[in-house]
């Protein structure tokens, strides 16, 4: 079993993310096959559950209204179309139902209906994530209260790269929300993107801030931008399908017992690259053809490509124990 380290340094990081490939994609499958069952999935599905009109200025996101960008704007979902929505996803083999609310943080006069619907989905006997921006302590620890199982919040890049991505709040603050988080006991979701401009080197930063966290999350989203129409980022250049395997292959091997998980970007990647990239550790998805408001593979064209490959989900009493 590989030793949890959170004392890494820059310098060991960019020499991972240069080795050769084959040897890069050999130590991390290594890693994995030590501390996770092998061919297994943890499927999650992701829905929003209030969309548009967020305050902040993230250039990769479709909901800020600052952009210029297509997307509806919609309110709170009702109770019952959150469960429907559970529901479906549970039938499809989701065990975990992650929750986003386009918000910089929740209004206190939100946070009852949000209770409720965490209350819900855990009835359904599933696993429940949220997304609702920044958070007090007190804020997560009403969200722990009500059976929280974990809190997504990314870090999205490198601190250096940070600004030329967001204005409107700090990476400290992002940190903050963390370790708000952590400290009532909910379940950290953090990783970041790629693909908007940055080059190796941030990347290496952006695992370095998340492997030396005083706990690692315990699942890692690594996100492939997908470019939306009105985001400042339309033009991103994207990053090469290799690179990314291998920013995969390092959180892998930095974060041995982490979910790693593929998220936002699937759609463009092919059979190949994601097969490249369940080798290198990732062991985690979201499933089902919407992530909050870009499209993701079917779940059809997931269990078809997981039967390719022989892999198979993880059932929910596995992640309980």
């Amino acid at each position: 079993m590989h030793r949890l380290r959170h004392d890494w340094q820059i310098e060991e990081v960019e020499t991972l993310l240069a080795m050769p490939f084959n040897d890069l994609l050999f130590q991390a499958h290594k890693t994995h096959r030590d501390n996770f069952p092998t061919n297994r999935i943890q499927t999650s599905t992701l829905l929003s559950i209030k969309t548009g009109g967020c305050s902040e200025d993230c250039g990769y996101c479709s909901q800020s209204a600052r952009h210029d960008s297509p997307v509806q704007h919609h309110h709170l979902l009702p109770l019952d179309a959150v469960t429907a929505a559970a529901s479906t996803a549970k039938a499809q083999g989701a065990t975990r139902f992650c929750m986003g609310a386009a918000w910089r943080n929740p209004a206190d006069k939100h946070l009852g209906k949000i209770l409720v619907m965490i209350q819900a989905v855990k009835a359904l006997g599933m696993e429940t994530c949220m997304t609702l921006g920044m958070l007090t302590r007190e804020q997560a620890q009403h969200l722990k209260q009500a059976g929280l199982d974990y809190y997504n919040h990314n870090l999205d890049t490198s601190p250096e790269f940070y600004a030329q991505v967001v204005t409107t709040h700090t990476y400290q603050e992002r940190l903050n929300t963390l370790e708000n988080v952590r400290s009532v006991g909910i379940k950290v979701c953090s990783g970041g993107i790629v693909g908007m401009g940055e080059n190796r080197q941030d990347r290496a930063h952006l695992l370095l801030q998340l492997a030396n966290l005083a706990e690692h999350p315990e699942s890692v989203p690594i996100n492939n931008l997908v470019a939306m129409e009105g985001t400042p980022l339309t033009n991103a250049l994207g990053i090469d399908p290799l690179e990314f395997v291998r920013t995969v292959a390092v959180a892998r091997i930095l974060m041995p017992k982490s979910w790693v998980r593929l998220s936002a970007g699937r759609k463009q990647m092919s059979d190949e690259m994601q097969a490249w990239c369940f080798f290198a550790g990732a062991n985690s998805i979201f499933y089902g053809d919407k992530l909050l408001t870009t499209d993701n593979p079917s779940t059809d064209q997931d269990q078809q490509l997981f039967a390719r490959l022989g892999l198979g989900i993880y059932a929910t009493e596995y992640l309980a124990g």
